[in-house]
């Protein structure tokens, strides 16, 4: 079996790694095609050191560029690829632009797709990223989905075949009852996201001095600081929003809780651009360039909460009990707000200092927090529903 699994950004390269180092266990063979869509060190060659993603059998180097732009010119290259290595299944992974042509491309060559994390929803097309997941999912012959809400979603959208959740017998075909061997398939296999960040949380807390090191070397101390990662366009586009969420933060670290901030490099040309990195020239708040996954772990699980515009922060937040605050007007994770653990604030000043006053003031310690993810096996559930299916 010939996979060809399809990344570019860092939230990818996360998912993949966890998936990708299931395969070579399984045996199976798997050409990486990277696009380039994250090309900063910081953001890219980091994450395939740190989480041993194997080095790419393809590099696209597009860059950065406009949507159309930027998903023209990974549709073509991953044609190119497709054309040449004639895979038996092509893996995506997420809700970016490369997401987008990696689903447009096998597609439109009667290539079967596997989606990974497929039927989240926000709800708001506005969002490039609710297009990018519509389309990938519709494209799809396998949908791998992290939870029950996103399998309610597809249902929803008129996707019937669903397969049953979280089986560990995943790779036997009488797993399927027959009317479920026809494609697009549903398949509940939990987060993959659960699996890797579990795996780093165990390493850390084994080598203690590590996670020590990592919190010291931002002078933070366990559960004095809020940990805040901002990088969607609804944010850095519009400085306004941007402007506002800095002014909470400047208020937060005013309180008394230190404020560190990894920031983006969208986030930081955007700061440039309308002139707003003075505001984050104050007492009490730390700002770096972005950190590596096993840092960003280290600083999530300790943090007193989080505040963020990333789906996965939002998710990683939950697997380490820590609250957060979520900067903008909806979310994918919607079960986290029902159940209070994560609350929507928007990019408003008044909004998210409300929602970080009543964070800090609720006993989190002994709230109720269901398991919506999984157990910490999607990988190998991934690649056994792959090998059935290419071998069905």
């Amino acid at each position: 079996m010939k996979v060809l699994s399809i990344v570019g950004a860092r939230p990818q390269f996360i998912k993949a790694a966890v998936v990708s180092r299931q395969m070579r266990r399984a045996g199976v063979e798997e050409l990486l095609v990277h696009s380039g869509q994250h090309y900063d060190a910081n953001m890219s060659d980091v994450f395939f050191r740190e989480l041993e993603l194997p080095q790419p059998s393809y590099y696209l180097g597009i860059g950065s560029g406009r949507h159309g732009e930027q998903t023209g010119r990974i549709l073509a290259g991953v044609e190119d690829v497709l054309l040449k290595e004639d895979p038996d299944i092509v893996v995506i992974y997420g809700d970016t632009n490369t997401t987008l042509a990696g689903a447009l491309a096998p597609v439109k060559l009667h290539i079967p797709v596997a989606h990974v994390e497929a039927g989240l929803r926000s709800y708001n097309r506005q969002m490039p990223e609710e297009i990018n997941r519509i389309v990938a999912d519709h494209c799809s012959n396998l949908l791998f989905c992290p939870t029950e809400t996103a399998v309610q979603n597809l249902k929803r959208e008129g996707f019937q075949n669903i397969g049953p959740a979280g089986h560990s017998d995943a790779g036997n075909e009488s797993w399927f009852p027959e009317q479920q061997r026809q494609t697009p398939l549903v398949v509940n296999v939990g987060d993959v996201m659960l699996d890797l960040a579990r795996e780093v949380k165990v390493q850390l807390d084994r080598e203690g001095q590590g996670k020590t090191q990592i919190l010291g070397r931002y002078g933070l101390r366990p559960q004095e600081y809020v940990l805040t990662t901002i990088h969607r366009a609804s944010n850095t586009d519009e400085s306004e929003n941007l402007r506002s969420i800095l002014a909470a933060l400047r208020q937060i670290a005013r309180s008394g809780l230190k404020v560190l901030f990894p920031i983006h490099p969208r986030t930081r040309k955007a700061l440039a651009e309308a002139d707003l990195s003075a505001l984050l020239d104050t007492r009490g708040i730390i700002t770096s360039d972005p950190v590596s996954y096993v840092e960003m772990i280290a600083l999530e699980s300790e943090a007193r909460l989080l505040l963020t515009d990333s789906g996965g922060v939002q998710k990683e937040a939950y697997f380490f009990k820590v609250p957060c605050v979520v900067a903008r007007e909806e979310t994918e994770w919607t079960e986290l707000v029902e159940i209070g653990w994560n609350r929507l604030a928007g990019a408003r000043t008044e909004a998210i200092l409300a929602a970080t006053e009543a964070i800090l003031r609720e006993d989190f310690a002994h709230k109720p927090r269901p398991d919506y993810y999984g157990t910490g096996h999607a990988a190998a559930r991934i690649v056994n529903v792959l090998q059935w299916f290419v071998e069905r």
